[in-house]
């Protein structure tokens, strides 16, 4: 099972998380349950050594995705220079996720909402381009901590629906403590696509997304270049991409003072994007800075 399909739970309590019952008896058995998960993403960075030592990504990074008929999915796991306190503190925060969505060049607005299933996250998605947010089509998340150990940390973020037919939206991040004040971090980006989304998607390739592609090489071309995989696994692998900078960004600026902070992300996610100009240039520096800076002000102001 995989941790998507834990929650948190109060010994001899039912609870019903992510669409799933779960008995607690014991306070031992779901610290059991966490050690397990916590040993298993250990596995991972051990069995993925020589992918985080040797890629093409310039840092200690592996990207999977999956296309089927169903959705998209896209993993990465990677090693951070942060250690696992800080990693815990900053993630496990809605209003913090807030902070991360918004440096994504498709969001628009962000605003962590409690209510009586617990806290949601409200977010609109849109253009790369500025726009009003009664223009960006919003999708709620439900922030769900699915384990917590001094050592492990789980978070999910689920939503049944998205825009334009898409359905069933699942990010998932989990870290475990590594040595020498790093942390091994495993992001999950996945969601379901109808008929009309399929449809929609295929349009946007043929014309605006036409020639873009993703990140796993897939063939050599006659003189020798790597050939990458396009179309919507292409798609799923840029913004998996996207959100993790995000994630590494917002961690990296909170050694920065307060007032600092936010420009000190802004920069840091467009420069990380640049790095991969192939797959994640969007605009230059100043329009992007521009955008985000009134989004950001539009966002602090409710």
């Amino acid at each position: 099972m995989t941790a998507e399909r834990y929650g948190r739970c109060r010994p001899g309590i039912l609870q019903c998380l992510a669409g799933f019952v779960l008995v607690c008896h014991v306070n031992s058995a779901w610290a059991g349950t966490e050690a397990a998960l916590a040993l298993a993403l250990q596995g991972q960075y051990t069995r993925l050594q020589t992918q985080l030592q040797h890629n093409a990504f310039g840092r200690p990074l592996v990207l999977q995705s999956a296309e089927s008929a169903d959705g998209l999915s896209g993993d990465i796991y990677a090693v951070v220079a942060f250690p696992f306190a800080t990693v815990s503190t900053g993630m496990r925060s809605p209003g913090h996720w807030c902070e991360v969505m918004m440096l994504h060049i498709n969001t628009k607005y962000c605003r962590a909402v409690a209510g009586s299933t617990g806290t949601a996250l409200r977010v609109n998605i849109g253009k790369k381009t500025p726009q009003p947010i009664a223009a960006a089509p919003r999708v709620e998340l439900q922030y769900t901590e699915t384990a917590v150990t001094h050592a492990y940390f789980a978070i999910t973020l689920t939503a049944k629906d998205g825009p334009l037919d898409t359905s069933n939206y699942r990010i998932h991040l989990e870290a475990v403590e590594l040595p020498d004040n790093q942390s091994f971090l495993h992001f999950t980006y996945a969601y379901d696509v109808g008929l009309v989304s399929r449809l929609a998607m295929k349009t946007y390739l043929a014309t605006l997304g036409a020639g873009k592609v993703g990140f796993t090489q897939v063939g050599t071309s006659a003189n020798g270049q790597p050939v990458h995989v396009a179309g919507m696994r292409g798609v799923v692998e840029r913004n998996t991409m996207r959100y993790y900078l995000a994630i590494d960004s917002f961690l990296a600026s909170l050694g920065e003072p307060p007032a600092t902070q936010v420009e000190h992300r802004l920069n840091a996610w467009f420069d990380a994007v640049e790095r991969y100009p192939r797959q994640l240039h969007e605009v230059d520096r100043s329009d992007y800075l521009e955008m985000k800076r009134a989004e950001v002000a539009r966002q602090q102001a409710g």
